[in-house]
């Protein structure tokens, strides 16, 4: 039940239909929409979101991240359905998935300013998704620990809080 639930959750976001849901998650097509459907009830402000920032894009041409980075969508208002509904579903999906790129950009560029401050050794090596991969002298394993957390959390002010992990490892196998 929770990969369904969590189909139905992320594909919302996607803008996805009741045909891709029942295919992603093997039930019928009346099924998928009742899913879709019972979501939009109880989270009816979801619902109210995703209108707004589709009206809010045909007006403008653009969806903007909650840091202000514009994704521009010249097929917003297409007669083309397939380019309409394309740029339709980019607009939902921008803002979450565009401020999370932006939240762990802006973070790793502070992380690095932090540890440049702290005049530690270590250095961030990567990105990979929601992740910053780190290369880190043992002897600072514990004061990089804390500044890449610290740092992380507050990257940006949320009104939920942003929680970070700090795993350790001398590969990404034993990271722990």
């Amino acid at each position: 039940m929770r990969s369904r639930a969590k189909a139905v959750n992320f594909g919302i976001v996607y803008g996805i239909s009741d045909y891709g849901l029942s295919r992603d998650i093997g039930v019928s097509r009346n099924e998928a929409g009742q899913y879709i459907d019972s979501y939009f009830e109880k989270y009816s402000g979801v619902k109210n979101f995703i209108n707004n920032i589709v009206a809010n894009a045909r007006n403008l041409g653009f969806v903007t991240t909650m840091l202000g980075r514009r994704r521009y969508l010249p097929d917003i208002n297409s007669s083309n359905f397939n380019k309409r509904s394309f740029a339709e579903r980019t607009a939902m999906n921008t803002p979450i998935q565009g401020t999370a790129a932006d939240i762990i950009k802006k973070a790793m560029i502070d992380v690095y300013h932090e540890l440049e401050k702290a005049k530690t050794r270590s250095r961030v090596l990567l990105q990979v998704h929601d992740e910053l991969v780190l290369e880190v002298t043992e002897d600072e394993v514990n004061v990089v620990s804390e500044i890449v957390k610290r740092t992380m959390e507050n990257a940006v002010e949320l009104d939920v809080p942003l929680v970070a992990e700090v795993k350790i490892g001398v590969n990404w196998a034993e990271a722990k």
